[in-house]
């Protein structure tokens, strides 16, 4: 790689040496994020992972994709990218242990307009930092420098994940049932949903981004907004670890309660949430307020503080809460199922 250089390619705006800059930048926090399984190192054509089958009587691949989307542009306006990587495993791996995976390894995406190693080191922080919330490692990922397509200032940010579950204890919501009680886990704040109308809201591009305010608890709405997605896999494992017979899991991302809860309901069951049993972080209302946007719409589109719903049994929902409070999670009871034509109510 040292004699690899072309004149010609960095005359039309792609610098491969900065490429490999980056990559000798990120090499130490990749490896951090190594767990059993990993085979070969960072710069091979694919990522191996010999996953540990023992004790598995059918192991099934459960996979998960997303991206960042248009939380990016707070990014650039905070010109603070350490964050961001956070949010991209989040959005795969909690998608993942909603099935009951555990999630195995992580692949990025980084598509750029101009290759800045040090900015490309910040985002791959943020990634290394999700992978080891999430207990996976990062095996690969690719940077693209695409000149003319991106702004130089500018880039998009994607990633994959593949976990793995044993096919009996896959949660599917068959298990749900009349009477189950539902527990929130809390979310960290908007997550990395509904940026397309929090910045046409809020008008980021023009707003006072780092200005502490009250009404945020001291922090600026840039702060506030680059708050990164939380991620529950340690949390749902440990429940799993310790015997709760969880029903049915929902990742509240974009589409609010109302596009997701539905999603772990069955025919015949309902799921019936109590808005008031969970506090909804000051940011919500801050947006509500300047938006002039109805109640529906705000759930119908935002987490509202919950970032994901689990149905347990009602006997096993008190033991639930205090394993997630020892995991570290805040919870709340916030409904149950019931009888009725499907979906959410929202009492």
């Amino acid at each position: 790689m040292n004699n690899s250089h072309s004149a010609s390619y960095a005359a039309a705006g792609v610098d491969v040496t900065a490429g490999y800059e980056a990559v000798r930048r990120i090499r130490p926090m990749v490896e951090s994020t190594y767990i059993p399984g990993v085979m070969g190192t960072l710069g091979g054509f694919g990522g191996m992972f010999a996953p540990d089958l023992s004790g598995m009587k059918k192991p099934v691949l459960v996979s998960g994709t997303d991206g960042v989307g248009t939380k990016l542009k707070l990014a650039f306006l905070m010109d603070k990218h350490d964050t961001v990587g956070i949010d991209c495993v989040a959005m795969c791996v909690n998608d993942i242990i909603c099935g009951g995976a555990a999630p195995l390894f992580f692949l990025d995406y980084i598509a750029c307009g101009k290759n800045d190693p040090g900015r490309i080191a910040q985002i791959v922080a943020g990634i290394t930092e999700g992978c080891r919330q999430a207990q996976c490692a990062l095996v690969g990922g690719e940077t693209a420098e695409m000149p003319g397509f991106y702004p130089v200032d500018e880039y998009d940010l994607a990633g994959f994940s593949v976990g793995m579950v044993d096919e009996e204890r896959i949660i599917d919501g068959k298990r749900l049932a009349q009477g189950d009680v539902l527990i929130g886990l809390a979310s960290s704040g908007v997550h990395s949903n509904g940026f397309s109308l929090v910045r046409k809201v809020l008008h980021l591009e023009h707003a006072d981004l780092r200005t502490p305010l009250d009404e945020l608890g001291g922090r600026g709405l840039g702060e506030t907004l680059l708050t990164p997605t939380r991620i529950y896999v340690k949390a749902v494992k440990a429940l799993l670890a310790a015997g709760v017979d969880i029903h049915a899991v929902s990742h509240i991302t974009g589409g609010g309660f109302y596009e997701n809860v539905p999603r772990m309901m069955t025919d015949g069951l309902t799921a019936q949430i109590e808005p008031a049993a969970f506090p909804c972080p000051p940011i919500f209302g801050l947006i509500q307020r300047l938006g002039n946007i109805p109640e529906r719409d705000m759930y119908n589109t935002f987490n509202m503080g919950i970032g994901m719903v689990l149905a347990v049994p009602a006997a096993q929902a008190d033991t639930a809460l205090d394993l997630l409070k020892e995991a570290g999670e805040k919870s709340y009871r916030i409904g149950q199922v019931v009888s009725g034509s499907g979906g959410v109510e929202l009492l």
